[in-house]
């Protein structure tokens, strides 16, 4: 999986193929075989793999009470801060999820991982603001999950103005949700 996930940040999501993982990884075709169905199949464990990682990350943000901030404001301070490394995991994301659009079987497998993503977050939200449930957090969350993904593109493409506007953003979004 470290093999194709560095391949996937390098090359991206359609020119990486199953033959340059086998050979990054040190793996032979029928290997690959005996563990993914396909590259698809192996993408959408990768991002499982990284929808754990921005769970944890966003859940230990949330309880880091030395920050001496609003929980969720570090939960969104969180997401407004990128090392380059999660830019290109971003790119091969959205790459996968515009295949994914093209191919109702891809998007039927992708849709559930999105879900839990959005889930997870709103059970954050949720355990941060007093008197909401996962399900008052859910749009929040999806709210939180659109902008995070809108302003990394825009990030990408236009660097320093983008990233002045999500610090412009952040304190905004974190006034609204805490009034819910």
């Amino acid at each position: 999986m470290s093999s194709a996930r560095a391949l996937f940040i390098e090359r991206g999501y359609h020119a990486t193929s199953i033959s340059d993982i086998c050979g990054h990884a040190g793996l032979t075709r029928g290997a690959f075989y005996s563990n993914y169905r396909s590259k698809e199949d192996l993408f959408l464990a990768l991002y499982d793999t990284e929808t754990d990682r921005i769970l944890a990350n966003l859940e230990r943000a949330a309880h880091d009470d030395t920050a001496g901030k609003h929980p969720a404001g570090r939960v969104l301070e969180l997401l407004a801060v990128h090392r380059r490394d999660d830019e290109q995991w971003f790119l091969a994301s959205m790459e996968f999820t515009l295949h994914a659009g093209r191919n109702r079987d891809i998007a039927a497998e992708l849709a559930p991982r999105e879900d839990r993503l959005n889930a997870g977050m709103a059970q954050i939200f949720a355990s941060l603001l007093h008197d909401a449930t996962p399900d008052d957090c859910h749009d929040i969350a999806m709210l939180v999950a659109a902008l995070h993904e809108g302003l990394t593109a825009q990030e990408i493409i236009h660097g320093a103005p983008a990233a002045a506007f999500r610090e412009r953003i952040v304190p905004r979004v974190l006034n609204a949700i805490t009034t819910v």
